[in-house]
């Protein structure tokens, strides 16, 4: 099935239906077909598969992104991100890292919940929310911020961003750590790290 396509720059993205789930992926790239069979996504076409087209690490070739969801649900988001390098309009198969964005939180991120407020502290930058009015029961409260159940990936700007939620119990999100990514050492690394609280 053809799950996603980019008329414009002739990028199609087909993948097998299993189980559920679209796995078993294959880019077409201007012609040229790319397999990916580990890769899987929701088949709900809310979710469905992003393909991105743009010059994201300043070397003026655009690079193929493709954001993939792969699993939804309430107060749940989870998102892959892909990231191609091309040259002459051809692919180079092999993948560009992007550092995990929990990995870049547990690193640079330091958290502390009680009762009364949570506090964020991002590169010595410290954000303290009253958590009071939420009137949240203690038995719901998390022993700690929790991340990763939203992790929401776009490219705005020409950059790579990604966005995951703050949460204090199952229910209740205070906002989230948006971590802007740039091209360094063959990656893609946090360049920009920040907490966004709810508004």
């Amino acid at each position: 099935d053809i799950v996603s396509k980019n008329n414009k720059e002739n990028i199609t993205l087909y993948a097998k239906k299993m189980k559920g789930l679209f796995r078993d992926f294959k880019i077409d790239f201007k012609g040229e077909i790319y397999s990916r069979p580990f890769w899987i996504s929701e088949i709900n076409p809310t979710y469905a598969p992003q393909i991105i087209y743009k010059d994201i690490n300043k070397d003026q070739e655009k690079e193929l992104i493709i954001i993939l969801t792969k699993g939804y649900g309430t107060g749940v988001l989870w998102q892959d991100v892909y990231v191609f390098n091309t040259m002459d309009n051809r692919l180079d198969v092999n993948e560009v890292i992007v550092d995990n964005p929990l990995a870049i939180i547990h690193k640079k991120v330091k958290t502390k919940l009680t009762a009364q407020k949570a506090e964020i502290d991002v590169n010595d930058k410290k954000c303290i929310v009253d958590i009071t009015a939420l009137k949240i029961k203690p038995e719901n409260l998390f022993n700690d911020i929790g991340f990763g159940s939203i992790i929401d990936y776009e490219v705005r700007d020409n950059q790579l961003i990604v966005s995951v939620s703050a949460q204090i119990s199952s229910a209740n999100f205070i906002g989230s750590v948006v971590i802007v990514y740039e091209y360094r050492d063959k990656m893609y690394q946090a360049k920009s790290v920040e907490f966004q609280p709810c508004s």
